[in-house]
């Protein structure tokens, strides 16, 4: 599931990039513009997902939560620090929208607001950390109740997203907080989607076997409404006038509703894997899945590179708009070849596994213990039963 996210927010950029160069006027402009919807269900997609694997790992264990912050904030923190200022610096050596003499106060900007970059799922995350307790103690304290707390979620979360869409605008926010004003920075923002992964993680079964025996209703009406972002692309466009931020936005009642049957459908889609694994899946395709899972994390935090990197080589092509979009595949496979290069390296180089949230600096203390531990077992599993006992 996290490889299908991530792929999906690289998808959307690369389309993006190529959007950016072709002629306004062009028909296939429109059409990357008029489908570009269907590819936002990832960013929520992702936000589920760290709200369940989180569940996952700490929901029945002893809480320590002091540890679980300094360690959560160490492995989010580093890449968020570091790869901010990495790209930044980069930019300013190609001579692209920051300068040296304003360094400090534009990487101080960015961190605070966590607006360069894609770098806002970081931010958000780490506000999440900070009120995690609270949605354990909350999901404990009502554990009978969880229903109703995500009934009340979702009509919160449709609330937020109305006021933003159509109420917002007619605002003056100019006096207001940043955090309240940037909502796409707000955690708050996306409270469903957190709450609805650790629902699925502490009622996991209840949710396997109702996705598996709606999958056929789940999966027409996630295709209808996958199409039907197009019909919003042109509601939004000619009837409400919006601007092409708005048009685009996530954040928009329909897209509340959409995301959730994207991610039951792909929630299926990770249970058939799951199946297939344990009868007779390739085994280059599982070793595929297993390493770009590893480093899925550090596809996110490295795309600005590859993503420049084909904004640069587009300006050096000339074709016609139509040919334009027929090498978007290829755009693509470069984006997530060269940001799987870059994790990987990372990966696999010490110390740099820390730039994308996997410390590998202890990584032969780490093998050399695990050989220790299979060694005593094998000296164990020597002797008698009599010595065993």
């Amino acid at each position: 599931m996290r490889i299908i996210f991530i792929c999906g927010v690289l998808l959307n950029h690369t389309t993006s990039t190529f959007e950016g160069r072709i002629d306004n006027a062009a028909a296939s402009q429109l059409f990357l513009e008029a489908t570009h919807l269907m590819l936002h269900f990832t960013r929520m997609g992702f936000m589920f997902m760290t709200g369940l694997v989180l569940t996952l790992n700490y929901y029945n264990r002893k809480h320590e939560w002091l540890k679980f912050e300094r360690k959560r904030f160490v492995s989010a923190g580093i890449p968020y620090l570091a790869w901010n200022f990495i790209v930044m610096f980069l930019s300013i050596e190609v001579g692209v929208n920051f300068s040296m003499a304003n360094f400090k106060a534009d990487y101080i900007d960015a961190i605070v607001h966590g607006n360069q970059f894609y770098m806002y799922y970081i931010l958000i995350v780490l506000q999440l950390y900070l009120i995690f307790p609270l949605i354990v103690l909350m999901f404990k304290k009502l554990v009978n109740h969880h229903t109703l707390i995500m009934s009340i979620s979702f009509t919160v979360q449709m609330a937020i997203l109305i006021f933003i869409k159509y109420f917002l605008p007619h605002i003056d926010d100019s006096h207001w907080w940043w955090w309240f004003k940037a909502y796409g920075e707000n955690v708050l923002t996306y409270q469903f989607y957190f709450l609805a992964g650790t629902y699925a993680s502490i009622h996991y079964k209840e949710v396997k076997r109702f996705i598996n025996t709606h999958i056929k209703p789940i999966a027409w009406i996630t295709g209808i409404l996958s199409l039907g972002t197009v019909g919003l692309f042109f509601f939004d466009t000619d009837v409400l006038h919006l601007s092409m931020g708005a048009t685009m936005s996530v954040h928009q009642p329909y897209m509340l509703v959409y995301d959730i049957f994207m991610i039951a459908f792909v929630f299926w889609v990770g249970l058939r894997f799951a199946y297939w694994r344990q009868h007779g899946l390739w085994p280059w395709i599982d070793r595929w899945v297993h390493n770009v899972a590893k480093v899925s994390f550090g596809l996110y935090l490295v795309q600005t590179i590859p993503l420049a990197m084909l904004a640069f080589i587009l300006t050096k092509i000339s074709l016609p708009a139509w040919a334009m979009v027929l090498c978007l595949p290829i755009g693509y496979v470069f984006v997530v070849a060269v940001a799987f290069g870059i994790s990987w390296f990372c990966y696999k180089v010490p110390p740099f596994g820390i730039l994308i949230g996997r410390n590998n600096l202890h990584f032969k203390k780490r093998v050399e213990a695990t050989q220790e531990k299979i060694t005593t077992v094998v000296e164990e599993q020597k002797l008698t039963p009599e010595n065993r006992k």
